[in-house]
């Protein structure tokens, strides 16, 4: 009687074990396919291109033209998020990101950063549309006139209030590095006005990270949910993030309201956010 017994209990584990060894082989296959690939690749491309600048002192810095070169030359107020690759084998898989502002009337734009090295949060450490290590930013978010003018005590309250502005706060990866700090500030001033609401690049690795070992609730657009622990995983479903899976940092996911794929390394591939 034992022998019969035992003979399902058997079948019955080995029915468990396969199960679960085609579960771990399907998610192993998901993370080559979503993660390992498309960063090799990218890596392949990146690697493949003219020589960039090795060196901090032989970038170039210089402005990309994306603003008037006089802020007086555009008297309203302005609001932007840039992204530009960072420098050297870096940039395989990494934007930096900062904001800028410039009030109605205001001479001058002001540049915000926040760095691993010198002043907690940099500012006007370079030109306000400014290349990084000599790549060209993108716009990730343009607000000008009345909107900008009302959102911008917003930005500055939540620029003085970042709680990881001081020496050896810094942590390149996962973070809290340049991409928290953004991500922190506009997900604070987009409680009171939701024009902020914006989603980073994927790429924008540190974006997703916490302090909290787990953190459940409200996306950062405020559209959605987020599920994450300390910026090593989450998941993202929101109106303005799409879907984001990140894993160790890396992001890849895809966007309905602007149609686009979100891959590690390449980054968004299709419709502008």
């Amino acid at each position: 009687m034992d022998l019969v017994h035992a003979r399902p209990k058997t079948s019955s584990m080995r029915l468990a074990l396969r199960r679960i060894l085609r579960l771990a082989l399907g998610a192993l296959a998901l993370v080559l396919l979503l993660f390992v690939l498309p960063l090799g690749t990218h890596a392949a491309w990146w690697m493949s291109r003219d020589a960039m600048p090795t060196r901090w002192s032989t970038a170039d810095w210089s402005s990309a033209g994306l603003l008037p070169a006089d802020a007086r030359a555009a008297p309203q107020a302005l609001v932007r998020v840039y992204a530009a690759r960072t420098g050297r084998w870096r940039g395989v898989f990494a934007h930096h990101t900062w904001i800028v502002i410039k009030q109605a009337g205001a001479p001058a734009y002001t540049r915000f950063d926040k760095v691993g090295w010198g002043s907690p949060i940099r500012v006007d450490g370079w030109a306000a549309d400014g290349r990084w290590y000599s790549n060209p930013p993108q716009v990730v978010l343009a607000l000008d006139g009345d909107a900008a003018q009302a959102a911008i005590p917003a930005l500055r309250a939540a620029i003085e209030a970042y709680p990881f502005d001081g020496r050896g706060d810094y942590r390149a990866w996962p973070g809290p590095n340049s991409n928290t700090f953004v991500a922190h500030v506009l997900e604070e001033a987009a409680r009171s006005h939701p024009e902020l609401a914006v989603a980073l690049p994927p790429t924008a690795l540190g974006k997703d990270w916490t302090p909290q070992s787990v953190r459940a609730g409200l996306s950062a657009s405020g559209t959605g949910l987020r599920l994450g622990a300390a910026g090593w995983a989450s998941v993202t479903i929101g109106w303005v993030e799409g879907l984001e899976i990140n894993l160790m940092g890396f992001v890849a996911g895809l966007d309905l309201r602007r149609p686009a794929l979100k891959l590690p390394g390449w980054g968004r591939i299709g419709m502008p956010p």
